[in-house]
């Protein structure tokens, strides 16, 4: 069995690329693209644009009633499936442009399993209409809102919808060569769509989560008593990134989609650090 390529960062080491991955290119991060959206979410509603309760048909031509609001979605309360209906075998999201969302989100009330508010599920389908939401709350597209509530205030860069071909990191496969990554930049893309290199996704994580430059971090982290964080993951790659409050954080990278390992290793990882700490 060939060894995945993998990458980890942490606040206990230097970064360390193992097995041909690369801390310098672009890399798919899956659903860590989740509470990104959620925080220009807050920021929005800091801002008094909107607010965490609006109703999604305030937005969006959603039937009245639902009674889904901008915070469901963002907590996965929603009551709405996990992932869209009839998504594409080999490129699930392919077809899933904003049309596709737009049918969807008028038939919302036939689509939801469960009363809002009433448990958890996480939602895919979910953040991309919580994702069209703020695009049309804020009257800019998604990739504009990131940029002016996110990345420009941290100084971050290395983020990106669609980077140059040549600066993307691909899991290979026979003979060599790169495997295509799924396209995930049409509705799907607030909940999974990002490409970021390892070093601008962990600098993320220390600007939300350790050092806070932008306030209380968003409340739609996953937790874990006190840890704080998120995962992600696509056909050929996942992510684990995680922090605790003494400032013990980190982010693990990996060119596989086997996410369960990943998180594996970064909480191994956590752990070790947190053992460093207490001798």
């Amino acid at each position: 069995m060939r060894p995945v390529p993998t990458c980890i960062l942490s606040s206990a080491d230097a970064a360390r690329a193992m097995d041909g991955h690369d801390l310098d290119r672009y890399v798919q991060i899956g659903s860590l693209t989740k509470p990104l959206t959620a925080t220009v979410l807050t920021r929005l509603a800091e801002a008094g644009e909107l607010q965490l309760d609006d109703p999604v048909e305030q937005f969006l031509p959603a039937p009245p009633g639902t009674g889904i609001t901008l915070r469901h979605l963002a907590a996965h309360t929603s009551g709405l499936p996990r992932l869209p209906p009839n998504l594409h075998r080999r490129d699930p999201y392919a077809p899933f442009d904003a049309q596709a969302l737009d049918a969807l989100v008028r038939r919302l009330d036939t689509l939801a399993t469960a009363p809002p508010g009433h448990a958890e599920e996480y939602s895919n389908f979910g953040y991309a209409i919580l994702g069209a939401a703020l695009v049309e709350a804020a009257g800019a597209d998604y990739e504009e809102l990131l940029t002016r509530h996110i990345l420009a205030p941290l100084g971050v860069t290395e983020v990106s919808v669609s980077p140059p071909p040549h600066l993307r990191l691909h899991r290979t496969g026979r003979f060599g060569r790169p495997v295509r990554p799924w396209t995930m930049d049409g509705a799907i893309l607030p909940a999974g769509g990002l490409w970021a290199t390892p070093r601008a996704a962990a600098r993320l994580t220390v600007d939300l989560l350790v050092e806070q430059k932008l306030g209380e971090p968003t409340p739609f982290w996953q937790t874990a008593g006190p840890l704080r964080w998120h995962n992600g993951a696509t056909r050929d790659a996942s992510v684990f990134t995680g922090a605790l409050p003494d400032g013990t954080w980190v982010l693990v990278h990996r060119l596989s989609g086997d996410a369960e390992q990943t998180d594996e290793i970064g909480i191994e990882r956590l752990r070790n650090i947190a053992g460093q700490n207490a001798s």
